[in-house]
This record gives C-alpha cells, structure tokens and sequence, in this order.
C-alpha cells in the first residue's frame, strides 16, 4: 500500500515508525513531515493546512490510505475532501472534528448528554467575561473556544491572571479567530488522565492511559505548552476509575456523536481530572496527541496501521489490541524560548542517544540539511525510555536526555516524578 500522512511532528514519526513495520506497507509519504521523518517516507513540503495541495498530491500519487493527523487540516475538512476524492482516510470528518475545534461545541454536548465536565460560562463580550472574572471565586481557567496550538488554555490564580488571560484572547486575539469566543470555567483539581481511545463510530477501544506534562517548567510551573513529557500507563487509572470512565464517558461520547449526526472515526483524545467527585472531562481532541503518542506507541504489541484500517473499515470489534507489560517515560527536549519565540537552525548532537537500547528517539521539530540535523522548532526531539517499571523507563529516558546537545536546550528534569 501506498501510505500517506499529513503532518511533521514526533507524532507523526512514532506513527510511522509503527506503522511501517506492517508488511502492507509499501511506499510511506509525508506532508510536510521533518528531518527524522525523511529516513522513513518521502517528505514533500506540502502544508498541513493546504488541503488543495494534499488532494492532488494523493490522487496523483496513488494513495491508498492517507492518514490525517493534526488538528488543523481535520478542522479544515481534509478527510472530507480526500474520501469524496477516493483517497480512503484514516481520521474524523470535518463535522466530527468539532469535539476539538470548538470547545464550546464540547462542553454544550456534555451538558446535553450528562457527560460529567467542569462547570462553565460561554463569552463573547469582553466586559460581560471580565465582570464574570471579578465576582468569582479564583481560580479560574479561561478557554480559547478555537484551535491554539495546545496553548489557548490559561490556568489563572487570580483576578489579575484572569483579566489578562480574556484581554489576550478577546482584545490583544492572540489566537486570531479562536479566541473570539472563550469559555471560563471551575478550575477542577487531581491528578490528570490522558486515554486516547480507537472508534469506529460503533466500538471504542482505549489505549494505555498516560500523564502528559503540560507546564513548561519544573513543578508543573510556568505557561500550558503543547506537551513537555508524558509516562504511560498512568499510575492513577485504575481498572475501577476505567470502568467507569467507559461507562459514563467513553461510550456515552460516540453516542452523543452519532445522535448529533456527526459520527465520529478516528482516535478520540479524553483528557481526564479524577477529582474528588469523580472522573470528568477537561477536553476532547480529535486525535493522536503528542506527546502522548510517542510515550505509547512503543508499548503497542503489533503495528497500527492494522488497526487503523480496522477503523476505517468499522470492524474495530475484531481487532486484537494488545500492549506489552512495562512503562514508557517521555522527555521533550524544547528551545530556547518554547513554548514562546525561538530561534532555530542549530546542530543536534544526538550522541548516540538515537541507538541505546530501550530508547526511542522521535523528531518533532529537526530539519535535515543533507550533512546533519538540525533544529526546526519549539518541540525538537522527543526522547522515550521503555522499561520494565516505571523507574527503568525514566531513568532510560533521562541517561538518553544527557547525550543531547543543541544550542538553548532546554527540559523538565521531573517527568515522571511522583508524587506529581
């Protein structure tokens, strides 16, 4: 088969790692993919955004199976246009991408269906949010209702915190359009749960839970970025807090999508507080997340473009999906000023990090320049452990990160950490 995937990040590395191991495999392309991409597929500088230009690629090159993995192209309608093209996809249509591309979309299917969430107000008055801000109790969490690239969510302790969080989003737009509406919302407290879950729109099946690391600063200090590490499986998901978040989440979702009439196929992304009431709902994505991809993908016993064409073609109920025993501890190695402004174009020094054993090394934002890597990002590499505990795991990904050398690289040093 010829395989095509959009995107360019450590998620799309993990995924075509694995899903290169699938003897069906043929020819792997990637738009526009990176520089540890291009020594698995043919990386053409297509953009994740530009869905014109990704149509007629796949049509001209004979795509078998094309899969959408960021939120932006899903947002933009990419498997639409791709499957009306004949191109079969893997990923949610653009009716179904809404669970991510509007978080007010979410938290009103929530309230609809019962699915337990954080309490919330929806704004598209400036002054109406600042005054909700000033006669409520902090802390408060703001939402961009739109896509920000993992950073329109502002945890704010205050009311000084607050007002700036909604005067970024609605007056500075900081994030353009997504902004224009916010959600502000109880801030809920526990420890946190990542599950990304296969469906096929009928069956769902839950992957190994994970904890991502969202803060970009030890001690969970610092601004949300798009991931700075994550361990799989999380030691707070129980088989009895599974249980229920099966009951009361995961299958009361498909079913709230399928009644809406936007049946959602893809991998749907819970991101989870166990608080002192119970699991609830702190978002949905419409996809793969990263890091958290790279953290369980290693652990994945078998290859996932099997149970990617098991997606597509509603027949999940019938795939095996297994993991291996162990753990997995992920460490994002980031620039300079991440998840700010960054400078970019430095050499990596890989120092054998990329051949130990027990060690994945993913690229998320490299370039290959033809004699070297170079940086290419906020999130440059991401560095995984694998061992049998949770302690090898870390202490593998760790003795990995050490190897490393860019200019401005930066990490978390307490990935992993407990208590966290």
């Amino acid at each position: 088969m010829n395989i095509l995937i959009i995107g360019g990040g450590g998620r799309e590395h993990a995924l075509l790692k694995s899903i290169a191991r699938n003897p069906q495999t043929k020819k792997l392309y990637a738009l526009p993919g990176n520089g540890g991409i291009s020594s698995l597929a043919e990386c053409v500088n297509i953009s994740a955004a530009d869905i014109d230009s990704q149509v007629k690629f796949a049509v001209e090159n004979k795509i078998d199976f094309a899969i959408v993995a960021p939120d932006d192209p899903l947002a933009l309608g990419a498997v639409d246009r791709l499957e009306e093209a004949g191109v079969k996809c893997f990923g949610p249509t653009q009716k179904a991408a809404r669970i991510e591309s509007s978080k007010i979309f979410a938290k009103e299917l929530m309230t609809k269906y019962g699915i337990p969430t954080a309490k919330y107000e929806i704004f598209t008055d400036i002054d109406k949010a600042l005054t909700y801000c000033a006669t409520n109790t902090c802390p408060l969490v703001v939402k961009a209702d739109g896509l920000a690239k993992g950073k329109g969510v502002t945890v704010c302790a205050n009311f000084k915190q607050a007002r700036e969080a909604v005067i970024s989003c609605m007056k500075a737009k900081i994030f353009g359009e997504a902004g224009e509406r916010i959600l502000i919302e109880e801030c809920l407290t526990g420890p946190e749960v990542t599950v990304l879950a296969l469906t096929d729109g009928h069956t769902i099946t839950p992957l190994m839970s994970s904890m991502d690391h969202k803060r970009a600063y030890d001690g969970n200090t610092g601004p949300n970025t798009g991931g700075m590490g994550v361990i799989a499986p999380n030691p707070y998901y129980t088989p009895e807090i599974a249980e229920y978040c099966m009951k009361n989440i995961f299958l009361p979702t498909i079913d709230a999508m399928n009644k809406e009439g936007c049946a959602f196929k893809g991998c749907l992304y819970f991101g989870l507080m166990l608080t002192k009431d119970g699991p609830k709902v702190i978002e949905y994505n419409s996809r793969f997340g990263d890091p958290e991809t790279e953290a369980i993908l290693p652990l994945l016993d078998g290859d996932m473009l099997s149970l990617m064409l098991a997606v597509r073609e509603e027949r999940l109920a019938e795939a095996n999906v297994k993991f291996k025993a162990g753990a997995s501890c992920c460490v994002v190695l980031a620039s300079g000023g991440y998840p700010g402004i960054c400078l970019t174009g430095y050499p990596i020094d890989f120092g054998g990090a990329e051949v130990r054993a027990g060690v994945e090394v993913y690229h998320c934002g490299t370039k290959f320049t033809g004699t070297q890597y170079v940086t290419n990002g906020g999130r440059v590499l991401a560095v995984t452990g694998i061992g049998s505990t949770p302690e090898e795991a870390r202490e593998r990904a760790y003795d990995s990160v050490r190897l490393v050398k860019f200019e401005g690289m930066r990490y978390r040093t307490d990935i992993g950490a407990m208590p966290e």
